[in-house]
């Protein structure tokens, strides 16, 4: 393989955030040459009108990232639009609550109704994923981080509620992530802040944090994200997202998940201590996540940290076989998924306002207000 094969190769496994109501022209370089297999968008790329999400600047920026990219490549662009306290998209989109309160109030038809309205409206806008649903099991109230995003504290209601809402995300056109293996509901750190600890014996992992994972391998749900989470039990000392025994033994092997697995951001502390500030430190993570079985990488911020881990994955690939072999499974598994529902923005305006208030978001918003 080439410089240049592998460089693309290492690219597609970068998903990106960036700054702005518009496609920076690095970014849209670095897509067109394939040094990115897509972005994740955050508040800071959605403008507003009256109060109110601009809905042709969301779909005019989602357009610009597809048509950057080469046709047989087709970018990811993805958001988290949980509900609740993490929800990117505001009105006039649907408002959904946590998933907590939802889950008690609707059964698993409802739930999955839900979700299609949900993804139908992103589906328009132009998004092909939603990082949802969390599949971890709210078991400690004092967790700062999971709490009231869980769909409930026992397996049994996670389990069943949260695929119903994969499915229903799926049937609206959208790609779903089940997060945050191999469970951060009994942590009582914030790994966006820190490194936490799950010092649980096996078996009570394979009864509680590992079962709605492993109902979601079985559901063949499209993806699902790591937790940047140490699991004593598992790999002692090792974030989840770095460990092999995790994501490769654990995962695919012994719950037989045939999909994409995500790292979650690495510019977060409980992998980066210096949140990004070191561009190195973020580059060794990533390459150390693509050797333990991660296909994607999220990258909250485009420039310095993203160019020094292309560098650190292409460098490695380069001088070591093996690793190379990782990095085409990863980029292969990643492209089919993304293929397979490639994002198709609404190019007029008229529809995106036709998505906003159509039967199923009617339908949806109707049986929010009862919850209230």
């Amino acid at each position: 393989m080439n410089l240049r094969a592998i460089e693309v190769t290492c690219g597609q496994l970068l998903v990106v955030g960036f700054d702005g109501l518009t496609l920076p022209a690095s970014l849209a370089v670095s897509l067109a040459r394939g040094e990115r297999g897509g972005v994740l968008s955050f508040r800071r790329n959605v403008g507003q009108r009256d109060g109110r999400v601009d809905l042709a600047q969301v779909a005019a920026l989602n357009a610009a990232i597809v048509d950057a990219c080469p046709s047989e490549l087709p970018p990811l662009i993805a958001v988290d639009q949980e509900g609740g306290r993490v929800r990117r998209l505001g009105p006039p989109l649907l408002q959904v609550p946590a998933m907590r309160a939802v889950a008690a109030a609707l059964d698993d038809g409802a739930l999955e109704e839900l979700a299609r309205a949900v993804a139908l409206e992103l589906a328009a806008l132009g998004f092909s994923m939603s990082f949802a649903p969390v599949l971890d099991v709210d078991t400690n109230p004092e967790n700062p981080i999971i709490g009231d995003r869980a769909f409930g504290a026992t397996v049994d209601r996670v389990s069943a509620a949260g695929l119903a809402y994969a499915r229903g995300l799926a049937r609206g056109g959208v790609l779903s992530c089940a997060k945050h293996y191999p469970g951060h509901g009994d942590t009582e750190l914030d790994s966006h802040l820190s490194l936490p600890r799950v010092r649980h014996a096996r078996a009570r992992l394979d009864a509680v944090e590992l079962a709605p994972f492993r109902a979601a391998a079985e559901a063949r749900i499209p993806s699902v994200m790591t937790a940047h989470v140490v699991f004593d039990a598992l790999d002692e000392g090792v974030p989840a997202t770095l460990s092999r025994r995790v994501v490769h033994d654990v995962l695919r092997s012994e719950l037989g998940f045939e999909g994409v697995c995500f790292s979650d951001d690495l510019f977060m502390r409980g992998v980066s201590p210096s949140a990004g500030a070191d561009p190195r430190e973020v580059a060794d993570v990533g390459v150390r996540a693509i050797d333990a079985g991660c296909d994607a990488l999220l990258v909250a911020h485009e420039g310095p940290a993203a160019e020094a881990t292309l560098g650190a994955l292409v460098e490695r690939a380069r001088r070591d076989a093996a690793f190379r072999a990782r990095c085409e499974e990863a980029r292969a598994r990643f492209v089919e998924m993304r293929r397979k529902v490639p994002p198709s923005p609404s190019r007029s305006l008229g529809a995106l306002e036709a998505a906003v208030t159509s039967e199923a978001s009617r339908s949806a918003a109707e049986a929010l207000r009862a919850l209230a």
